[in-house]
Parts: C-alpha cells; structure tokens; sequence
C-alpha cells in the first residue's frame, strides 16, 4: 500500500493493512493530540477524552470561550485522521462487498470500536462470487446446532444471546461493579446483532423477523435475569426502552450482514470481533474515572398562605399519608416525616424516608426566606420487586444515586400567597446519564412534589384557620 493510497476511496484494502493502518494512525493521533492540550492549553488528554472532551459542559452553547477553542483545535487537528479513516474504511467495505454507507458508524460513539474490529477480522470477498449464495460448511459445529428452520433457528438465536447477556450483566455488575456504557449501550447492540446473524445463518431472513428476534433476546435475557435474581422488575422496566432500541439497530446492521453473502468463516469472524467487544468495552467503563455530572432537578409549586407559615412546616413537617403516587408505590424510597433538632445555621434536619434516614446539616437560614441543607446517609434508594421478595441489588445502594443537597426558597407573592422553590442536586452513576437522568430526575421530582403537597395542605388550613379566628375588640378609652 503506497502513502498516496491513505488520501483517496479508490480501490480495496485487505484486513491486516486496515488493521495496522488503524492502530498506527490511532497511536500517532493519540500523542498529536496529547502535546496540543498539555503544550497550548495546559490539560490533561487521555482515551477517555475522545467520548467526553469537557466532562463539565454538555452542550456547545454553555461551553466557555476557552473551551470552545480547545474544542475546536483538537477538532482541527483531527481532521486528517478523520479523512484517513473514512477512506480505508470505504475501501475495506468495498473488499468485503458491503454497503458503503455503513462508513457512518465510523463517527457513532463506542460502536465504531466494534466497526473497527469487525473490518479487522473480516475476510476479503472474492470477486467471482455472487451476492448470495448457501455456502457449503462442511460439519462446522456451529451449522449442526442451529437449526435450518425459521422457529428453531430463532429459538437458538434467542437462548445463545441470553446466555451471552447474562455472562456479561454478570461480568460488568458483579465482576466490574460498574453500570456502564458496556453493559446498558453494548451489551444490548451486540445482543440484537447476534441473534440476527444466528437466525440467518443458513439463509436470509427478513428485516422485520431479525428486528423480531433481536426484541426477543433482550426479553429473555431480562427474563433471565429476574430468574437469577441479579436484577429486579422495576431496573428491568427502566432499561427496557434504551436495551430495545439498541437491540434493534443490533438486529438491523445484522439483517444487512445476513443478506449479503454471508459464510461460516464470516460469522466466526464476526462473532470473534463480539466476544472481544463486550469485554473491552465493560473494562473501559471500570477503567473510566467514575466522576458522574452534579444533576439538578427544581420544582415549584404556590401555596395560599404567607411566607412565615409555609416556613414552619419547610424545617419539619409531620407524618404524610401513605403514598398514591406510582413510583412509591413500585417500591421507590419515598418521604414520610421530618424533624428539626436546633435552628440556624449548624442546625441539624432529619429526613425519614421509607428505606431510612437522611442526615441534613444545615447550611443556608434565612428565616421565612431560605433552607438549605447538605445531605448525608444512604438507605436503599428503592425495594426492587422480585418473585424472591426482598433482593438486594447492585444498583439500589448509596453508592450509585447519591444525594447531595437541597434548597428550599420562599417568595412572597403580591396575594399574600408564597411560591416555594425547592431545589435539589444529586449524582447518578448509572451511564449513559442523559438517559439515566431521565428516571431519576422524574423521581427526585414526585419526592419533590410529594413534599410540597403536604405542606401546601398544612400551611393553607392554618392560612384559612387564623384567618377566621375572630379578632379580638377594641378597648374604647373612657
């Protein structure tokens, strides 16, 4: 391969070339770009950097003029290598006779490593054979055990990949202790691809029955899973959404695969890139600096009675009913009395949930105005529903949800009515966390909401109590 070949799509490119190509440019990419942040902009780059280059900013509009330079600069610098990459990699699809446009998962986070090892190992297509064709396999084991018709071959599609997503829950949970990219983004991508190479070993199936089947492996794999008690009802139901989604983009690059010319030495080869994939990513999540984003969640809600009234039941208020809301009612942790031991700053809050207690010091007194506490203890966040009853999961500990600190903020309306704010942060170590935050947020905000309802009840029945107390007479001076 000549130096000129790097720059241009023409042509084809074996897989041991593309390999190094890929590995050296990386490495040669990887310093470049080290000295720019140390040398120009005095930061730290690392692997990480390459999925999260400013851990603290998750939009382009709230980065700071620094960082969008130094954004721009690495971008600057990547170009090249971008080039480089998209033209191998159109030549190293065009010599496995693959559609030209999957050079898009080169740019998708965390799949393009699985891309990468899958055009590594996959051997050239020869030109004389045709689009499609049952390849005779010989006695390859792997074509004696899956069956050649549509519901045994599905079947097996779907026991194989449960078994594989179980092994690798296990490995990322219990092995890493971690709930990563690997285990909610990988595991369920490559779980819907395998079972659609599986289900199409033998011949070509349609879009819609790989999507089927792909659905259907990470069904059974949460099936499994409740079984083995590693997880719960209501972490199941929450990962659902994002695990099927996956499984079907898994299922659809899979239904791609299948109905090219697909043959034995393929799919060992691809299911060799899998089993290195899985592995690799989980590790990286373990290796990962584990320092999730400060998420904030406000609620407001406006209660007819003044400021020094809602004040008295924001520091403690008594016991809430029991709750009719639908996440404490599957088992979330939810609020039931507070308490007060002291006033002012120093002052100490203490939060009673239906896992345990909540430690609150006090940080922020402003009377009738302000409350702010930090937040310190950690009961179970939830009960997880099981047919074993009580299970106690990974996730459900301090150590994943950890609360930090709240602020309640009175403001006194022109009606005499107040308009309470309350304000809480909290970190979430549950990855992706823009998913993630979608549950958690939505519960901080019924806990929230739960709150307020209370004290809206109590503060508006007092409000209306001294309200119709009759004033006492006037004493006329004789």
């Amino acid at each position: 391969m000549k130096f000129s070949d790097l720059f241009t799509w023409e042509g084809t490119i074996e897989r041991g070339p593309y390999a190094i190509a890929g590995i050296v440019g990386f490495g040669l990419k990887h310093n470049i770009d080290r000295f720019v942040a140390s040398w120009f902009f005095k930061r730290r780059w690392g692997l990480f950097n390459y999925w999260f280059p400013v851990d603290r900013a998750l939009h382009l509009t709230s980065l700071s003029h620094d960082d969008r330079v130094y954004l721009f600069t690495m971008l600057a610098t990547s170009l090249p290598f971008i080039w480089i990459g998209v033209m191998l990699t159109i030549k190293r699809l065009r010599s496995i006779n693959m559609p030209v446009w999957l050079t898009a998962f080169f740019f998708a986070p965390f799949v393009n490593l699985l891309f990468f090892l899958f055009l590594s190992i996959e051997p050239a297509e020869s030109s004389e054979d045709p689009k499609w064709r049952p390849v005779a396999r010989g006695n390859r084991p792997i074509r004696r055990f899956i069956p050649q018709n549509d519901w045994g071959s599905a079947a097996v599609a779907v026991a194989v990949t449960s078994v594989i997503g179980a092994l690798g829950t296990l490995l990322s949970v219990h092995g890493l202790n971690v709930y990563g990219i690997g285990l909610f983004v990988a595991l369920p991508f490559c779980l819907g691809l395998v079972s659609a190479l599986i289900y199409g070993y033998h011949r070509p199936r349609t879009l819609a029955a790989c999507l089927v089947v792909s659905c259907l492996s990470v069904v059974l794999l949460g099936l499994v899973l409740l079984a083995i008690a590693v997880e719960g009802v209501v972490c199941l139901l929450m990962a659902a959404p994002i695990g099927m989604v996956l499984a079907m983009m898994g299922g659809a690059l899979g239904y791609i695969l299948q109905r090219n010319h697909w043959d034995g030495v393929r799919t060992q080869s691809t299911f060799g890139a899998l089993l290195l994939f899985l592995p690799l990513m989980m590790g990286t999540d373990a290796l990962k600096p584990q320092d999730p984003p400060l998420l904030t969640v406000t609620t407001q809600i406006e209660i007819a009675a003044p400021p020094k009234i809602v004040w008295r039941y924001i520091t403690s208020f008594p016991t809430l009913d029991p709750p009719t809301e639908w996440p404490f009612r599957i088992g979330i942790a939810y609020p039931i009395r507070s308490t007060l031991n002291g006033t002012g700053i120093g002052a100490q809050r203490t939060c009673q949930f239906s896992s345990g207690y909540f430690v609150e010091p006090i940080d922020v007194w402003q009377e009738n105005q302000q409350l702010g506490f930090r937040i310190s203890g950690e009961p179970l966040v939830m009960e997880e529903m099981s047919p074993y009853g009580h299970i106690h999961t990974k996730h459900i500990d301090g150590q994943y949800f950890q609360a930090q600190d709240a602020l309640f903020v009175l403001t006194p309306l022109s009606n005499g009515d107040t308009l309470l704010t309350g304000t809480s942060r909290y970190r979430n170590r549950m990855w992706p966390v823009d998913y993630w935050r979608l549950w958690s947020d939505a519960i901080v905000h019924q806990i929230h909401l739960r709150v307020f309802h209370h004290i809206k009840q109590l503060a508006e029945a007092e409000a209306l109590e001294t309200a119709a107390r009759p004033h006492a007479p006037h004493r006329v001076a004789p």
